[in-house]
């Protein structure tokens, strides 16, 4: 995504079409192979697939957050780097704060309500961000944010549990890893792809932009975040209902 600068033309689509095609020469050795890496049955399982695919959907809004926050805050707020940086650790601040209460609710309400309510907060928090106008300052951008990370610390923690849960014993080393991978891969594509986003929306060049087409900017990529977590929260709905 990143190799053109900007353009997309036959090298991306040559490394898109090569990842693809070792996914699925992967895909082949592991159904064939008697020990396989990963059994890929297991992913038959509706509560596996819905995990993975919402953790790495959610990890790509949250990537949002750190691609686009310091373009908006240095671009449109004109903050220093100083207290861009002070502003930027509240995010993060909330999510670790979060981790044991998170716990709590999981062990109290069962993972699959606390991962729907995480979901909402995510949702709600990026609904949030393509609504606020640049006037609202550091505060509109910060309360947000600080709910989209807390909500995504409760659904990380709900997600996680109910995978590990619901996994055999000698299936777990291999869904840690896989948990993992799906985080990476959401973090990885929204570095690019929300990154992308957020360029487009401003219309310009980011470094050189107005404040407004950088404001413009932020809400088009959390417009397509909102979108997203959408989606996640669909399927984690559905899933539950299929399984009451």
């Amino acid at each position: 995504m990143t190799v053109g600068r900007g353009h997309f033309g036959q090298i991306n689509i040559g490394l898109i079409a090569l990842a693809i095609g070792a996914g699925v020469a992967f895909l082949m050795v592991e159904t064939k192979a008697a020990s396989p890496l990963i059994r890929l049955g297991m992913f038959k399982a509706p509560v596996f697939a819905t995990g993975i695919a919402t953790s790495a959907l959610i990890s790509t809004v949250m990537m949002a957050t750190l691609v686009v926050g310091p373009f908006y805050l240095s671009g449109a707020l004109r903050l220093n780097p100083a207290i861009l940086g002070i502003v930027l650790s509240a995010g993060p601040m909330v999510a670790a704060l979060t981790g044991v209460p998170a716990g709590r609710f999981v062990d109290r309400f069962g993972p699959d309500r606390v991962s729907i309510a995480g979901l909402a907060v995510v949702m709600m928090g990026a609904g949030a961000l393509t609504l606020i106008p640049l006037a609202f300052g550091v505060a509109g951008y910060v309360l947000p944010i600080m709910v989209m990370t807390g909500g995504y610390a409760v659904f990380q923690s709900a997600n996680n549990s109910s995978m590990m849960m619901n996994a055999l014993p000698d299936q777990r080393g291999v869904m840690s890893g896989m948990l993992n991978l799906s985080r990476n891969l959401g973090l990885v594509t929204g570095a690019s792809v929300m990154g992308a986003v957020f360029a487009y929306g401003a219309g310009a060049d980011v470094v050189t932009a107005r404040p407004e087409a950088i404001a413009a900017g932020m809400r088009t990529a959390f417009a397509v975040a909102f979108m997203l977590v959408a989606i996640a929260l669909g399927v984690t709905v559905r899933r539950r209902a299929a399984t009451i």
